[in-house]
């Protein structure tokens, strides 16, 4: 993967602010600025990851670039989906080259499955595992450190990553002059080909045709600004950290981004270009099973914005599901001839076959969306917010710090 050429586009498109890579600045000057921001604007840095993902050549990649950054306060590795000590040894022996400012919360350890029981036993919905919870356990974790002005989050399994990725995320959040709340990447997800299909063929036609179906909506428009809502990179205020409720499926990062838009200001909401082509994990497509791969991941991203949109007094029956998969199917095509073009043009792979047969899956998954939703319009999957949770376990995020603590004490000497 080579770094992208600046894109020559300062345009600001919709609601929320863009922060371009214009490539007037080099990464040594981004990071000698990043640095002198957080002299008095602290940032925790969230890494999820499973065992797996820690085993893989990206995660070790990752780790001796972060090594020696000097703008992080405070790193949480969130192991999960290891449920044996080993694994918890194996990502200490490589998270262990960040020094004292990183730990390890191991939520499949006694003392994390032991935290979580305690929350279930105090009626919070944390029962259901993977990245929605980690994210939220370790924002708990940070929030034990009051001096901490803001959280950032990137994905583990980054092809070629490089700490730019990091320090352009954070720049813009610590930067003394700026305001900002939440600030989200956005990149271009290609090799040899164009990725990123729920992006392309699901999620930017979806919400073009929920805009003709439901008419004007602030809501839609918000999210329609976004370049790359699917972006698993973020960075977010810990006043913000603390009131945003957290998905647990994979409407984790339009769940996210609804909730940004309830708990905050449009202008204080931002994106910025990481400047680079970024490739990571693929799903598979799965279109014989909607239980699986990018068909249970447009299931759970469509109900989660229908679902957003009744929150909003917005009303729909049977017949706006069939007339939404009419609209879709229809936007979703315009794309495919879009991207063709850009492809083409750009010297790429695009396969139109398997790109309609991917948003023939996405349609069916749109009705099967509305259907869930029928049934259960309001949704029981989200995560409470921390401002709740400390209201019922005041000292609950400190707990979670001792958790880190005393396992590694045990388990790494």
């Amino acid at each position: 993967l080579a770094r992208s050429l600046p894109m020559p586009d300062f345009a600001q498109s919709g609601p929320i602010t863009t922060i371009h890579d214009l490539g007037v600045m080099d990464a040594q000057q981004q990071e000698d600025a990043l640095i002198e921001a957080t002299a008095d604007y602290k940032i925790g840095l969230v890494l999820p990851i499973t065992a797996s993902d820690m085993r893989a050549a990206p995660f070790a990649r990752i780790v001796k670039n972060l090594a020696g950054g000097p703008f992080i306060d405070t790193i949480v590795v969130v192991l999960n989906r290891a449920p044996h000590a080993d694994g918890y040894r194996e990502c200490h022996a490589l998270v262990s080259q960040l020094g004292e400012q990183a730990y390890i919360l191991w939520t499949d350890g006694p003392r994390g499955t032991a935290a979580l029981d305690e929350l279930l036993a105090a009626d919070f919905a944390v029962a259901r595992p993977g990245k929605g919870r980690a994210v939220w356990m370790a924002f708990g974790f940070l929030l034990a450190d009051p001096t901490l002005k803001a959280f950032a989050l990137h994905d583990c399994d980054i092809e070629d990553y490089d700490r730019s990725i990091l320090t352009r995320l954070c720049l813009p959040m610590a930067h003394p002059s700026l305001d900002f709340d939440y600030c989200k990447a956005y990149y271009a997800r290609c090799t040899d080909r164009m990725h990123g299909r729920v992006a392309r063929l699901l999620v930017a036609p979806l919400f073009r045709a929920m805009l003709s179906v439901v008419g004007p909506d602030d809501y839609l428009t918000y999210m329609s600004s976004f370049r790359y809502p699917l972006s698993g990179e973020f960075a977010v205020s810990s006043t913000l950290a603390r009131s945003n409720r957290i998905p647990s499926d994979w409407g984790l990062e339009v769940g996210t981004l609804a909730e940004v838009f309830r708990n905050t200001s449009l202008k204080r909401i931002c994106e910025v270009d990481l400047g680079r082509l970024y490739d990571h994990k693929h799903q598979e497509l799965s279109l014989d099973d909607p239980e699986r791969g990018l068909m249970k991941m447009a299931t759970d991203i469509v109900t989660n914005v229908l679902r957003t949109l009744a929150s909003r007094g917005v009303v729909m029956q049977s017949g706006h599901f069939t007339t939404l998969r009419s609209a879709y199917l229809r936007s979703a095509q315009d794309a495919i001839r879009q991207y063709h073009a850009d492809a083409l043009v750009n010297g790429l792979t695009l396969d139109r076959h398997s790109e309609e047969k991917a948003i023939e899956g996405f349609a069916d998954q749109v009705v099967r969306a509305g259907e869930i939703f029928q049934n259960d319009p309001s949704g029981g999957d989200a995560i409470p917010n921390w401002t709740r949770v400390l209201t019922a376990l005041p000292d609950f995020p400190q707990r979670l710090r001792d958790v880190a603590t005393l396992d590694r004490n045990e388990y790494a000497p």
